[in-house]
């Protein structure tokens, strides 16, 4: 593994620790409520194990957070308003593949929007459970290829240019079934706390 891979999950396990340790929580009560397995988490915290974008969903709806913000909490610097191209934050699921870049706000920023850029590999599918959208409004917008989205038990296949505005939080899969990569945008609107 590369040293800056090494690095993020290095900052990432000690930012889910920070997260935990905020709230009063140990390693059971974080298991208990995200699904997680205690042993599980105590890896990532320690940067031994690289977690994966669903084990990475669970755990940011535990804390009711956005997998954006979990991830944006992550970085070490304040760029200002402007985050250029390659100084923003690009976190790969090792399980599949899958490529998310931060590109909106800035680091520090206290807009209430994340925008963010996936790219999923073909054949690959990532699962987030309801409580990862539970204080958040999203729309998807598909750039390239095909997505097939599952929302609870609706699915919905958008191509190119098709957007799709999330209803009510349930469980929902990010799959791309077709041989070519798939890249879709997520707007995230956060609500209020």
């Amino acid at each position: 593994m590369s040293t800056i891979v090494d690095d993020l999950d290095t900052r990432l396990g000690a930012r889910l620790k920070i997260e935990r340790e905020t709230r009063g929580w140990s390693l059971t009560n974080l298991a208990q409520r995200s699904g997680v397995s205690r042993a599980m988490i105590n890896k990532v915290e320690r940067g031994e194990a690289s977690p994966t974008a669903s084990l990475l969903g669970r755990l940011s709806g535990a804390f009711g957070l956005t997998l954006s913000t979990l991830l944006a909490r992550t970085e070490t610097t304040r760029a200002g308003r402007l985050v250029r191209a390659g100084d923003q934050l690009r976190w790969t699921d090792p399980a599949t593949g899958y490529t998310r870049r931060q590109i909106a706000p800035a680091p520090g920023s206290d807009l209430p929007l994340d925008l963010v850029e996936v790219a999923l590999p073909a054949g690959a599918a990532v699962s987030f459970p309801a409580t990862a959208y539970a204080f958040v409004r999203q729309l998807i917008w598909v750039l390239d290829g095909t997505l097939t989205f599952i929302e609870g038990d609706t699915v919905h296949t958008l191509a190119a240019g098709d957007c799709l505005e999330l209803g009510p939080p349930r469980d929902c899969t990010f799959r791309n079934d077709k041989k070519r990569p798939c890249r879709y945008a997520v707007v995230i609107l956060r609500q209020a706390q």
